[in-house]
């Protein structure tokens, strides 16, 4: 690293309130300003780490418009922080960088609802978790039931969910309810590696490890009645919240084009504070490769998780028919946290084509924009933002302000607040375990030191990042939900 700078709270100018800005006259590379939604307490955990200093390295990529931007569950991670945002310009010679986007690429968030209110499925809850632990799979390195070839692994990369509706898998209204409709039509599985393809062709239909989850909760609060019915949300309702990504294969594709790009920095005569933010113009030749290997681990990611919802209705009907009145589960919404865009904005009064990085953040798009599904087109886009195993998790809806300051983006979750293995030395994963079944949480898990890296302590406090953004007028609260069952790899 070079042209390194302390940043400290001096530095920080307060925009508004839960918005600071770094100026640009910070630092001598700086091509836009820095921002960060906070508040005074957040900001203290943010400057435990390297996350604004990688925020404000963000603003030094060619092309990016107007700022960088930090959600309040910031953390540090590879090159981008995790809960950052930032857009270029295509048309300006605008970059498209794997470190903005991550390496679980569309790792993201599925909410289904049930027709069960908590008391039906409380005597049957034990049953329901233990049967959901033994069909979907979990663990590192653990693989789904569908064993694909090539070439039929090709057709998931290509047409996403469009190929789980074909093989029935999926609804109509499964895809119309993702984001993207599952599928991005750049995708070019001939621009994965057959290194990624080997790692992605034997786990599809699997959640994977680390904070990857299963979840079963109730609705404990509704904020909004009017968009809560919408989106079919009441209070006491049972509902499922799956979060993964694209596994082994998506990691490979940013592995693979990190690599690739790095010699590329100097044809494009791109000079960097940190190598991490490795990245090449996204129209150049180099660009177009990784945004449709990117797009089709995307597609797979979305797949992914289409599998496991079709595995999780299979055993919902396995243990509960008969037992109550109705076994079907709906989806509300799958949302991407980890995924580059090219998204139509308006920057200074101008519409420009923009490459839009999300990395550990999400969409919140307003109502009325296109992306949104018919259906919610008057209350705007379902932002999905889970907890962790103890805590709550949340329904949002995106906002007019969020499309005009944060290219139509929130935070994606709590944010850690602790690295894994500090976690593991502060956690014993057996106590943490009693601790969350006598608040009545039914947990599977494969170990309990991976539950203890995901313990509730080894991050922030998510009640504060969700109020920052809602209070920020970024999104708006529709409904809060607690876990009763978690399912972790």
């Amino acid at each position: 690293m070079s042209n390194q700078k302390e940043i400290t709270k001096k530095d920080l100018k307060k925009i508004e309130d839960y918005l600071y800005e770094i100026p640009k006259t910070f630092r001598s590379d700086m091509r836009v300003p820095a921002r960060v939604y906070t508040d005074e307490k957040m900001l203290d955990q943010i400057f435990r780490d390297r996350s604004l200093g990688q925020t404000v390295n963000v603003t030094t990529l060619p092309g990016i418009v107007k700022y960088s931007l930090a959600m309040p569950d910031v953390h540090e991670g590879y090159g981008f922080p995790i809960g950052g945002v930032a857009a270029t310009n295509i048309a300006k010679g605008g970059v498209i960088s794997p470190g903005g986007i991550g390496y679980d690429i569309n790792c993201g968030i599925r909410l289904i609802t049930s027709q069960i209110n908590y008391d039906e499925i409380k005597p049957y809850l034990e049953e329901v978790m233990n049967q959901l632990y033994r069909d979907v799979p979990c663990g590192v390195g653990r693989g789904g039931e569908l064993k694909l070839d090539f070439a039929e692994l090709n057709k998931v990369l290509e047409e996403g969910v469009s190929w789980a509706v074909k093989k029935g898998y999926a609804t109509k209204e499964d895809q119309e309810h993702t984001e993207h409709n599952g599928q991005m039509l750049e995708a070019n599985p001939d621009n994965v590696s057959k290194r990624a393809k080997e790692r992605g062709r034997g786990q599809l239909g699997s959640l994977g490890s680390g904070n990857h989850f299963l979840e079963v909760q109730r609705v404990a609060k509704i904020f909004d009645e009017e968009i809560a019915k919408v989106f079919g949300l009441y209070k006491d309702q049972v509902i499922v919240m799956i979060h993964c990504g694209s596994r082994g294969l998506g990691h490979q594709v940013c592995t693979d084009y990190i690599k690739t790009m790095m010699p590329a920095l100097e044809k494009y005569k791109i000079t960097l504070p940190d190598r991490e933010l490795v990245c090449v113009p996204f129209s150049s030749a180099e660009g177009k490769k990784y945004f449709g290997a990117m797009a089709a681990a995307a597609n797979y990611a979305w797949t992914n998780r289409q599998i496991i919802l079709n595995t999780v209705r299979q055993s919902w009907e396995r243990v509960l028919k008969g037992k109550v009145k109705d076994t079907g589960l709906k989806m509300v919404y799958d949302i991407t946290h980890n995924i580059g865009k090219r998204e139509k904005h308006i920057v200074d009064g101008k519409e420009m084509d923009l490459c839009v990085h999300r990395k550990g953040a999400t969409r919140a798009f307003a109502p009325g924009r296109p992306e949104v599904p018919s259906d919610y087109q008057k209350v705007g886009q379902p932002v999905l933002i889970p907890g962790c195993m103890g805590t709550s998790s949340f329904i949002l809806v995106g906002t007019e302000k969020a499309m005009e300051t944060t290219w139509g983006s929130v935070c994606h979750g709590a944010g850690r607040a602790m690295s894994r293995s500090a976690a593991k030395r502060k956690v014993w994963g057996a106590t943490l375990r009693q601790e969350l079944e006598k608040k009545g949480i039914v947990i599977r898990c494969r170990s309990n030191a991976g539950l203890a890296e995901e313990a509730p302590i080894a991050y922030k406090n998510i009640d504060v990042v969700v109020n920052i953004v809602c209070k920020a007028g970024l999104a708006k609260k529709v409904a809060q939900m607690v876990p009763i069952g978690v399912v972790k790899g």
